[in-house]
């Protein structure tokens, strides 16, 4: 009769890493639309030199356009 595998146990510690829980990775910023473009519902973003225009478009979704 075959037994199959045995059971895989976790390598043991070699001391270089974290033990325990890995880091937190850092929080997202939330911000809101309508506060991030304000009235116009428009903002331009400069990224890597080139400018980028942000728009709700007429059915209310957000556009990014070169």
């Amino acid at each position: 009769m075959h037994q199959g595998n045995p059971p895989m146990s976790a390598p043991p510690s070699r001391g270089g890493g974290y033990q325990g829980r890995p880091p937190r990775a850092p929080q997202i910023r939330r911000i809101g639309s309508r506060e991030l473009m304000g009235p116009s519902g428009q903002l331009i973003i400069r990224h890597a030199g080139d400018d980028y225009r942000l728009r709700v478009t007429s059915k209310g979704k957000l556009i990014l356009t070169k």
